[in-house]
């Protein structure tokens, strides 16, 4: 038997997004984090994240979304900012059931646009 996939053990596309839309609850909720949301759409943010997401477990859909970099320059995050939502995940991530290996491929596919997501228009190249 075929050892299972990540995208197979997130339970694919619809447990891919139950976390997101858990995720983006908590977001939302939060203090710091919150007033970004304010005005966003977020139906399609659940979305392209989701997608995101699946693409990075190695599932069927793509993430075909304005690019990382673009899709965030408007957004004045911090280096705080980008760790708090990562807490979050993490406790997302655990209330789902998620193992702490695959909850780290997780964040790992997040953290690496980092320097994307705290991209602003005065530092462009």
């Amino acid at each position: 038997m075929a050892e299972s996939t990540l995208y197979d053990r997130l339970g694919e596309y619809d447990g891919i997004r139950a976390v997101v839309d858990v995720f983006y609850e908590k977001l939302q909720d939060d203090e710091e984090l919150g007033p970004f949301f304010e005005d966003a759409d977020l139906e399609k943010l659940r979305e392209t994240q989701t997608d995101f997401l699946c693409d990075a477990a190695e599932g069927p859909e793509t993430y075909d979304a304005e690019p990382v970099r673009e899709a965030h320059l408007h957004v004045p995050f911090s280096p705080s900012h980008i760790h708090r939502a990562i807490e979050l995940l993490y406790e997302t991530l655990d209330e789902s059931g998620v193992s702490d290996e695959d909850a780290d491929k997780i964040v790992e596919a997040i953290a690496a646009y980092e320097d994307e997501l705290l991209a602003s228009p005065s530092n462009d190249e």
